[in-house]
């Protein structure tokens, strides 16, 4: 299997130790199922063309232009070369500016994963210098770095024998949580429902695994696909009827908890059962060998 092409190379520089370093991006959209738009009636496929909005004329190459709108209609026109005048100039390198504990940093702030590994034999200890210190210290580096004309702040932790560099969003990325949690409620809760509902979260404890994630719908459009393309007939399925919100909060957590309790009794009878049974079995067969010894 053929190396993958690294998505940048450059220089990781902490002070005066530096290392040449490739990104690589860490996720893919390749195996996700997409569809093309086409004509039903030839199969073929459609492209799309751009239409003046106003004139519906077709508008070609050397028409387009970027536009700003400045208020609903009114755009101001950015040439290319306005365009290349402030673009940053990548310097290919990934100054690490400072180092911040894991636990300091917003997940809503984290974007695009990529790793990052050597590149070439030259500056693997350097490299593996940085990458064991910020392990011992369990701190995270914050470094600038110029992807696609654009700087970006990107985050760096050790990832096995490599690092992991994840690009981080900028505050006005971000919209205010409070937009959209000030007006929700703070209804009296009693001690109870509280104490029912931990015990819920107690009976569904478990380990992140996130390969135990099942993307349903992407199982389902592969079937659909392989079943159409073999000219079987497709059944649409019959949505079940949910049931209507319950009224009693306190019946809804008793419920539940009840709901996993009788399976969990259930297990443990199965298990009761299967060891009875073994004894037996042995007995049976120490009975045998007794009979044909005599």
């Amino acid at each position: 299997m053929a190396a993958p092409r690294p998505y940048w190379k450059g220089t990781l520089k902490l002070s005066l130790v530096s290392c040449p370093v490739a990104l690589y991006p860490a996720s893919t959209s390749v195996e996700k199922t997409r569809f093309h738009m086409i004509n039903r009636e030839t199969g073929n496929r459609l492209k799309q063309q751009m239409v003046d909005a106003e004139t519906g004329d077709v508008v070609e190459g050397e028409q387009k232009g970027r536009g700003y709108e400045l208020r609903k209609g009114e755009y101001v026109e950015i040439e290319r070369d306005e365009l290349d005048a402030v673009a940053i100039e990548s310097s290919h390198a990934i100054d690490i500016d400072s180092f911040v504990p894991r636990d300091e940093i917003d997940k809503r702030y984290l974007n695009h994963p990529y790793y990052i590994r050597p590149d070439g034999k030259a500056g693997a200890d350097a490299f593996a210098v940085i990458r064991d210190a910020m392990k011992d210290q369990d701190r995270v580096a914050l470094a600038r770095i110029v992807l696609t004309n654009r700087e970006h702040i990107i985050a760096i932790e050790p990832l096995g024998k490599g690092l992991l560099g994840t690009t981080l969003r900028f505050p006005y990325e971000l919209r205010d949580e409070e937009d959209y949690f000030d007006d929700i409620k703070s209804p009296k809760i009693t001690k109870d429902m509280v104490e029912l509902a931990g015990h819920i979260l107690d009976s569904k404890a478990a380990h992140f695994d996130p390969s135990k994630f099942k993307d349903e719908y992407e199982t389902a459009l592969k079937a659909l696909v392989r079943r159409k393309a073999s000219g079987k007939p497709i059944k649409a399925v019959e949505r079940e009827e949910k049931p209507s919100n319950v009224v009693s909060l306190i019946d809804a957590l008793k419920q539940s908890l009840k709901g996993r309790g009788a399976a969990r009794k259930s297990r443990s009878t199965a298990r009761r059962q299967t060891s009875h049974r073994r004894p037996a079995k042995k007995a049976h067969r120490s009975t045998a060998r007794s009979r044909k010894a005599s």
